[in-house]
């Protein structure tokens, strides 16, 4: 059983940046995609970033490429989401998850992942 903490989220002004943590804890295994998702109220879950965590390899939305940056630390067992250039839009819960799933082309739908965290708020003013 992999259980996740996130930290990290708070009240940032527009163009700023923030960055949030993910500690896991139990058995990570490096064919685990680790990844990013935000819930906005009133909108679906969408995903933001994902990161193998054996390899590194890394996947974004459109959304946010350029200004978002997703690592991940193995000794400690934690990765992040480093945002820069914030947007009110990027207002939102953001949740971290892992999903034991082989294929990269699933790192997208949050059905796809087997644990979730609580989530952390992050508020963007304008």
């Amino acid at each position: 059983q992999v259980q996740l903490v996130e930290s990290g989220g708070g009240l940032v002004q527009a163009g700023g940046s923030l960055r949030l943590s993910c500690a896991a804890s139990g058995p990570i295994f490096v064919n685990y995609y680790m990844g990013w998702f935000r819930q906005a109220p009133g909108k679906e879950r969408e995903f933001v970033a994902a990161i193998r965590w054996g390899d590194g390899n890394t996947y974004y939305a459109d959304s946010v490429k350029g200004r978002v940056t997703i690592s991940r630390d193995n000794a400690k067992n934690t990765f992040y989401l480093q945002m820069n250039s914030l947007k009110p839009d990027d207002t939102a819960v953001y949740y971290c998850a892992a999903t034991r799933a082989s294929l990269s082309s699933t790192v997208y739908y949050n059905t796809a992942y087997d644990y979730w965290g609580q989530g952390t708020q992050v508020t963007v003013s304008s």
